[in-house]
């Protein structure tokens, strides 16, 4: 069985090229994916951001004989087209983490009616939030009407509602407003959405570029829209920013502009390819300093201490409540073909990001 795959200079994110690679022998044990579908996201490039520093250029190690290539971690569905494991039959459906490319192989453990752990040998390094898979027969979150949204907002959305849980549980560090860069993403508009529906009284501020001020308007989740540019005008008031930009210019525009007043500086995502800094540092910034979010530890920490059910319930009480807010913001383009997939993400790389367009890949 011959595989696609998209590979990546990790040293040079902006190459990316399909190679056709041969699928071997499925191992005992072993279940082989056909990749349906997936979406491309600000997410994604993320993970080719910091993929050294966090292990996504792990997760799926390419079939090639050159260094240095990598493969970019995706959110999507597949199905089984091959097993040599009692409790999976061909044909079955699965949601989670999938390569940028045609198929994989997974050696299902921890298997259950409605999930099961990928427990191949190379993945457990890495935090087992991204080792877990959905069945979709059995699955409380699938919604056959809602799987492209699934797919553009899910992973995005669990990462606001985490960072909106994180906060509450610290009681927003004594602040009463929270300042979202990127507000177009849709991580941000995720955690707009949840602090809207658990946090009222905390007001948002969306940061967004001159372009997409009319659309972060149009979602109705944030009380303001601002330009980059004029943080300098913002209210001095007690806050805490969280930053999915990624920019350091914009980080340290914040911090000298809110210095004492800002309680909490958080670092989540990188959607400022071209001006992207190091995460962590800023200790001579102004004001607290900038922390990562790493939402794979809090995800761990969350279900801990909810447990399966409760924790699932109480994201999936906010889940609908986002669909529900975003409905109609974003068009969903679904695109066919692996070079589809290449070309989007390059294009992505190239900060051309369309925030009222969610696209679907079928390879």
């Amino acid at each position: 069985m011959t595989l696609s795959q998209v590979h990546v200079r990790k040293a040079e994110l902006s190459h990316a090229a399909i190679a056709n690679v041969e699928a071997g022998e499925l191992a005992e044990g072993a279940v082989r994916l056909v990749v349906e579908s997936f979406s491309v996201t600000a997410n994604n490039i993320t993970y080719a951001v910091v993929g050294d520093g966090f292990g996504y250029w792990n997760f799926f190690p390419p079939k090639s004989d050159e260094d240095g290539l990598g493969i970019v971690p995706m959110w999507g569905h597949a199905k089984v087209t091959q097993s040599n494991h009692d409790d999976f039959a061909v044909g079955e459906r699965v949601y989670g983490y999938l390569p940028m490319g045609s198929g994989l192989d997974v050696v299902p453990g921890n298997v259950s009616a409605s999930s099961f752990v990928d427990t191949t040998d190379y993945r457990q390094p890495m935090s087992p939030i991204y080792n877990q898979y959905s069945r979709l027969a059995a699955d409380p979150e699938h919604d056959p009407a809602r799987e492209a949204e699934r797919m553009i907002f899910g992973p995005l959305f669990k990462t606001g509602f985490l960072i909106e849980y994180f906060m509450r549980k610290d009681d927003w560090f004594g602040a009463d407003t929270v300042i979202m860069t990127s507000a177009s993403s849709k991580t941000a508009m995720g955690l707009a959405s949840v602090a809207k529906q658990n946090s009222p009284n905390i007001k948002r501020i969306g940061l967004t570029s001159a372009g997409n001020v009319e659309f972060v308007e149009k979602t109705g989740l944030y009380d303001k829209v601002a330009t980059y540019d004029t943080i300098g005008t913002l209210a001095i008031g007690d806050c805490v920013t969280v930053d999915f930009a990624g920019n350091a210019g914009v980080l340290t525009k914040l911090h000298e502009h809110f210095t004492d007043m800002l309680k909490y500086s958080c670092l989540v995502g990188a959607t400022h390819i071209e001006a992207r800094s190091t995460f962590g540092g800023g200790d001579d910034l102004p004001g607290a300093k900038p922390t990562l979010f790493f939402a794979p530890d809090h995800a761990v920490a969350f279900f801990k201490e909810h447990g399966p059910v409760e924790g699932g319930k109480l994201v999936a009480g906010s889940w609908h409540g986002f669909l529900s807010a975003v409905e109609g913001t974003v068009e969903i383009v679904k695109l066919s073909g692996l070079e589809a997939a290449r070309a989007t993400y390059l294009e992505m790389i190239g900060g051309h990001v369309d925030p009222a367009k969610g696209i679907v890949v079928e390879p």
